[in-house]
């Protein structure tokens, strides 16, 4: 299992109040799945995605991620780790705006020092620019984009330094259903060609019939779960 999860908390005080947005969560998911977590709002998933993506930290309970027990890191080792193996997008995208398309895409590379030389790079940063779409705003800062064209410059970004694991969420929520079909296709793609665990947050039904593994959050807690 490349991402392992026992009796998962999380508590957030809030005045005199303890909110649980995560309540003794179990989940496991194994290299290579393509997978949809669903619920409703308040459900948990961004709380859960966070986790998983090591911004924020649990409350209790056990979290492995390939094989590596998150307990007991550090703050530079949980950097490391989030540097070297996941790759996100975010729902709002977080986009330096004082650099442009392709500049964006290829910053990743650059901090986490893989990508090879120079020209090696601009190569895998075209390639996705291409895939996506976007080969010909590449010189554009997020400013002059369209929402759905920041959304893609996300989705490339997260995909460029080859992660073993890609957080989505709501990846294509910005997307005509055009864009949304491309932008899915190569993450299929990808995830059949390089065995990258893709897990989605999601309320997009195109996204459930493509995954092979659904977990449906509720109330904090795994509710059910659908494998193909």
């Amino acid at each position: 299992m490349i991402i392992n999860i026992k009796d998962l908390w999380k508590i957030y005080p809030m005045n005199n109040i303890q909110i649980n947005a995560l309540k003794g969560l179990n989940l496991e998911i194994a290299e290579g799945e393509f997978v949809s977590v669903a619920g409703p709002s308040g459900s948990g998933k961004t709380t859960l995605m966070n986790i998983i993506g090591l911004i924020d930290r649990p409350s209790r309970g056990y979290l492995e991620i390939n094989n590596v027990e998150i307990k007991n890191q550090d703050r530079r080792e949980l950097a490391r780790l989030r540097r070297e193996f996941i790759g996100f997008v975010f729902q709002s995208f977080n986009l330096l705006p004082v650099l442009n398309v392709f500049e964006n895409v290829e910053i990743p590379l650059i901090i986490a020092k893989k990508g090879g030389p120079k020209a090696e790079r601009r190569d895998r940063v075209n390639y996705l620019l291409e895939e996506v779409g976007l080969a010909e705003r590449r010189n554009h800062t997020p400013p002059e984009l369209s929402g759905g064209e920041q959304q893609r410059v996300a989705i490339a970004r997260a995909l460029v330094t080859r992660p073993r694991i890609v957080i989505a969420d709501e990846p294509t929520a910005n997307l005509d259903s055009a864009a949304g079909e491309r932008v899915l296709a190569l993450m299929k793609n990808i995830n059949r060609e390089s065995k990258t665990t893709f897990i989605f947050s999601t309320h997009d039904p195109e996204i459930w019939k493509m995954a092979d593994h659904v977990v449906f959050l509720h109330d904090g807690a795994v509710k059910s779960e659908n494998r193909a």
